[in-house]
């Protein structure tokens, strides 16, 4: 999924998603709940809990809360707070039963039979039923919706998915509704990843009535299945969340979540100093100021690496990066130690490869690349366009755009034209065109597997390869991992085709993201995963 904004181009700190996108993968941190919780339903929140939980959003408000539209962190984390899926992510990241209180797999691992819970419901009250789950997966894979949708990327192995994308069928025909209760989905392979993909916003599920009343602005007052509802809502301004009293799980220890937007959520550092904040990233300016041992903050302070990569993208079919010699020259611009250390203060670690450390089939044999400008000006001599001097105009869009400027004119004698997006869903809109030469970006991980990154962001005709990459021995080493039983074996399918697509030189990776975060003492039960599946329905105020 993509993050919201590379750590050096903020405004303001990162949304809280992209704040808790990461521990490592080993397990997850949690603040201590001041009682025990329990798994069962309960008509009333627990004793003692209560309160309103104050957070800065961001500069903007979410890009949708359509959760079959979602495509990025900030909006992904409120969803997450108002709709569910027939499943979710534990603390382990584990899929485990949501809405759905199990499941069946066939002998071939190819049909998945989910059983709803008999207390699903909406906000409404509502029970939720296995048609509204297969008309929200139907919804979501509708071409009419969007020009470009999630769908394709999270829901694509489901049989009949691409087939209604593309327009050439009215339904899925790889979902099934048995009865009331009980949806069968085939998918064309049996494949590890399929339960936990089900777990991204793509697949929750929505009232139809609700959007159907509603039109284009149902998601004003959703009729959802999480744990919140919305409250309050002045847009660009702050958007509280109520308690959902007919959530099926246990309700929501706090009464409210109130998220600042816009100008009061302008300098959520000052803010939460000052304790009109609950909690905050803390930006790269203030990090030594506050890890220093004699700085109170520094016990309010976790560290939680991200599952995430920031890079420099480069469309192969566009000069001068049609070149793969052009392209090598450039990942030999920048210093990723000095990024990671200098630049982010320490807030990150240097990029060798795709995959993040901690991610299964993460490969500690890649080594770190190194600048080296005679290289690089050795390969643009022998490129097509004969050297520095021969490269048609450059134009790069996002904030490390302006750090290879900088080298490259300094270095190469290259001038590079440097444009920015002022609207994140602008720049959204404008990678799915395939048409921007070179871009800054990250991506975060929506679960645990190396799929989601060498997949999602490199496979031919990928709607989320905003490189226009294509190399068919990748593809096929893509295709035999997805249905690769043995996990080592897998591992290495996987490995194999991240060393090819760096000899291809499609990306400057650049580092992975190390979030650092302020919590008061009196906030409890936060728990933090590896992914930043947060859910705020565990979280209460204890002052």
């Amino acid at each position: 999924m993509r993050g919201s904004m590379p750590r050096l181009h903020r405004q303001c700190p990162l949304p809280l998603l992209i704040l808790l996108l990461s521990l490592l993968l080993a397990g997850c941190a949690v603040l201590p709940q001041s009682s025990a919780a329990t798994s069962a339903p309960a008509a009333t929140p627990p004793a003692g809990a209560g309160g309103t939980l104050i957070m800065a959003l961001g500069a903007r408000d979410p890009q949708t809360l359509d959760p079959a539209l979602v495509g990025d962190t900030t909006s992904a984390f409120v969803v997450r707070q108002l709709f569910s899926g027939l499943v979710r992510l534990n603390s382990d990241l584990e899929p485990v039963p949501d809405l759905a209180e199990r499941w069946e797999r066939s002998a071939d691992g190819r049909i998945y039979t989910f059983s709803l819970r008999p207390e699903a419901r909406f906000a409404d009250g509502t029970p939720i039923s296995a048609e509204d789950v297969r008309a929200s997966l139907e919804r979501a894979a509708d071409p009419a919706l969007a020009a470009a949708l999630p769908a394709r990327a999270y829901l694509g192995d489901i049989v009949g998915v691409r087939e209604k994308l593309a327009g050439q069928a009215a339904t899925i025909s790889g979902l099934q509704v048995r009865d009331q209760r009980t949806l069968a989905i085939t998918i064309d392979a049996p494949k590890s990843y399929f339960l936990a993909k089900l777990a991204h916003p793509t697949s929750f599920v929505v009232d139809r009535r609700a959007v159907a009343r509603g039109g284009q602005r149902w998601t004003e007052q959703p009729n959802g299945s999480g744990p919140f509802i919305i409250e309050r809502w002045d847009h660009d301004q702050v958007l509280v969340l109520a308690r959902n009293p007919a959530f099926y799980r246990e309700p929501a220890r706090l009464d409210r979540v109130r998220m600042l937007i816009g100008a009061a959520a302008s300098n959520p550092q000052v803010l939460y100093e000052q304790g009109e904040l609950d909690l905050t990233s803390v930006p790269a300016y203030a990090l030594a100021r506050v890890r220093d041992d004699n700085n109170p903050l520094a016990r309010e302070l976790l560290s939680v690496p991200q599952l995430s990569l920031f890079y420099i993208g480069m469309n192969v079919t566009l000069p001068p990066f049609d070149d793969p010699r052009v392209r090598e020259a450039f990942t030999l611009l920048l210093d990723r130690q000095k990024i990671a250390e200098l630049s982010l203060q320490g807030a990150a670690r240097p990029a060798a490869g795709v995959l993040p450390p901690g991610m299964p089939g993460y490969d500690p044999a890649l080594a770190l690349v190194q600048p080296d400008i005679e290289r690089a000006r050795a390969l643009l001599a022998e490129s097509r366009y004969g050297g520095a001097a021969g490269l048609p105009p450059i134009v790069a869009y996002g904030g490390w755009a302006a750090t290879l400027r900088d080298v490259a004119e300094q270095e190469l004698g290259l001038t590079i034209e440097v444009r920015d997006y002022e609207d994140f869903g602008a720049f959204l809109a404008a990678l799915e065109t395939k048409t921007l030469p070179m871009f800054s970006s990250g991506w975060v991980a929506d679960y645990p597997d190396p799929e989601n990154f060498l997949d999602l962001l490199f496979r031919s005709g990928s709607s989320e390869n905003h490189f226009a990459y294509s190399n068919p021995a990748v593809d096929t080493l893509l295709d035999r991992a997805a249905v690769e039983a043995d996990e080592a074996t897998r591992h290495a399918l996987y490995r194999e085709a991240e060393r090819r697509i760096l000899a291809d030189a499609p990306l400057i990776p650049l580092y992975h993201d190390v979030e650092y975060m302020l919590v008061k003492p009196y906030v409890r039960g936060l728990e933090l995963t590896p992914l930043g599946i947060l859910d705020l329905s565990t979280v209460e105020l204890v002052r």
